[in-house]
């Protein structure tokens, strides 16, 4: 079945095609000053794109923008959750400082700058569209629509400018898609420079595929990767989470793997029936016609113990893979827009995610914990005109960066008080000798959703320092060199005094300079303070 971008169902709001090209653009102002399309998903992992590993899928239009552009290989976020993720990358600031620590308890203060509305007082237009997440409504955009919440993968709702809650039928990320072409095609004035923020709910949980990708990836077996089954020895807090794919309160049967089994009420079931009532009946009798042999099938198996929990990571990869190919070609439809329409060689785009993902790592899905998979993140760009990298760039960067980099490349001053530093120079295929050494990481959000408790802690190239705190006090130190998977705690083990005590340092200076007020709380271990 091919994917339909624009079903028209009468009486339905909908969103528009995009119109044929109709030349170059020719702004003057436009081509002194860079345009900036922002492409951001959620809860995308780099181990689910193949610009980075080709292992699981191919996301070809993804890798258009490594292969033209640059390929970050170390690229990191500040907080692994998505609305304080998203407050880091539009205000350059730490959790912490720009006030937006947890989706569960705190409103994004949308009066503080952020990079838009930096760039609309230097003449851009400012637009945003798809996600939001941060319980407030948007500030410093010229358009904006965006989906209440966490948005809906069918037939979902949209916040428009005006106040208007209307539903646009179809699947989410073509909508957003054709809505961003549409806002470009139709509503930009071509004599101002803009800034374009395309941000998709996808690939967020329960990575409901669109009807035409439902048969992708299910002759797919996808391997298991070697820490599935860890036993977390000598890592407290990953005892204690609940993100386990073998968990049948963690990973839902019915929410998650899609299983609607007659009379087997599960703790999300409930959630699942409310997305399936969103669609309409030509959706769902295809996605009946997908599940229903599946489900037959399932409950013909008689699934327990490993071989669930296997057969459970197959159907989580297979779904999240879907959602992918999406997503995927959607990017594709917007650079195609933009080299049909005269405007690559004079815009920077950006692809990332809010955060990493675990693809099965450690036994889990989800994000929070400060281990690799779900503190790195995908970052490519293609660069305008006269920038000169091209490839790999090394050096560590963070979210926080995303804003400086934005206002730096349009001439505008970089305030003092972001956190965040400009990733210009890499652009230009400069490698700084004064670039970071080492990243800040403080996630915040317990008692919450799966359970991690709240840590802090550092990175450099070599090694990562973690502290979990409030309701527990737990040090952790990995040598990435050595343990890139991160399964041997060496915090207080014999030899590794040198190590800790660079590292402890490491976290005070990172603390004191980002003015993190947890040190006074939660200071760092007595016998290091005098270092």
């Amino acid at each position: 079945m091919n994917c339909r971008y624009l079903p028209i169902i009468p009486g339905v709001a909908i969103s528009l095609v995009a119109i044929p090209a109709t030349g170059a653009d020719k702004s003057t102002d436009s081509a002194r000053h860079p345009n900036i399309v922002y492409i951001m998903t959620d809860d995308h992992t780099a181990q689910m794109m193949s610009a980075y590993d080709t292992r699981n899928i191919s996301t070809p239009n993804l890798d258009r923008i490594a292969a033209d552009g640059v390929r970050f290989t170390n690229s990191f976020v500040a907080n692994s959750l998505s609305g304080p993720s998203r407050a880091c990358m539009l205000t350059g600031k730490h959790s912490h400082t720009n006030g937006f620590r947890s989706n569960e308890t705190d409103v994004f203060d949308g009066s503080q700058p952020t990079f838009p509305k930096y760039l609309q007082r230097a003449g851009y237009q400012t637009a945003l569209i798809g996600k939001w997440h941060l319980h407030t409504l948007p500030t410093g955009f010229d358009h904006w629509e965006i989906v209440p919440g966490q948005g809906d993968y069918y037939n979902p709702q949209f916040i428009e400018q005006t106040g208007d809650t209307i539903v646009r039928h179809g699947y989410l990320t073509n909508i957003i898609t054709d809505q961003a072409i549409d806002w470009m095609e139709r509503e930009r004035d071509p004599r101002k420079p803009f800034c374009l923020l395309i941000h998709h709910k996808a690939i967020h949980r329960n990575w409901l595929a669109d009807t035409c990708d439902l048969e992708l990836y299910e002759d797919r077996t996808f391997d298991l990767p070697d820490n599935f089954y860890d036993k977390y020895e000598g890592r407290v807090a990953a005892q204690q989470q609940e993100m386990s794919i073998a968990s049948a309160h963690d990973m839902d049967i019915a929410y998650d793997n899609k299983m609607l089994i007659p009379g087997e009420n599960t703790r999300l079931r409930g959630s699942y029936e409310n997305m399936l009532s969103r669609m309409d009946p030509e959706q769902l009798a295809r996605w009946n016609a997908h599940y229903d042999p599946i489900i037959a099938e399932f409950r013909e198996a008689g699934l327990s113990g490993d071989s669930l929990t296997e057969w459970k990571f197959q159907r989580y990869m297979r779904d999240y893979a879907k959602v992918v190919a999406s997503l995927d070609r959607n990017v594709g439809r917007v650079l195609d827009y933009l080299r049909d329409n005269g405007l690559l060689d004079n815009t920077l785009v950006v692809y990332t995610s809010d955060q990493g993902f675990y693809m099965g790592e450690h036994g889990w899905f989800d994000k929070r914990f400060m281990y690799e998979e779900s503190m790195r993140t995908p970052l490519v760009m293609m660069l305008p005109e006269g920038y000169e990298a091209k490839g790999d760039i090394g050096e560590m960067v963070q979210n926080i960066d995303y804003a400086p980099t934005f206002l730096d490349l349009a001439g505008v001053e970089v305030p003092s008080d972001m956190q965040g530093v400009s990733m210009l120079p890499l652009l230009k295929g400069e490698h700084p000798d004064e670039w970071r050494d080492c990243l800040y990481y403080h996630f915040h959000e317990y008692p919450a959703e799966h359970a991690v408790k709240r840590h802090y802690g550092v990175r450099d190239s070599r090694y990562k320092l973690i502290h979990f705190y409030n309701d527990i006090d737990e040090w952790e130190l990995y040598d990435l060199q050595s343990d890139p998977t991160e399964m041997k705690n060496i915090y207080g083990q014999p030899g590794m005094e040198e190590v800790t005590a660079r590292m402890m340092e490491k976290l005070r200076q990172a603390q004191i300079e980002y003015d993190d007020p947890v040190r006074f709380e939660y200071p760092i271990p007595e016998k290091y303070n005098n270092l």
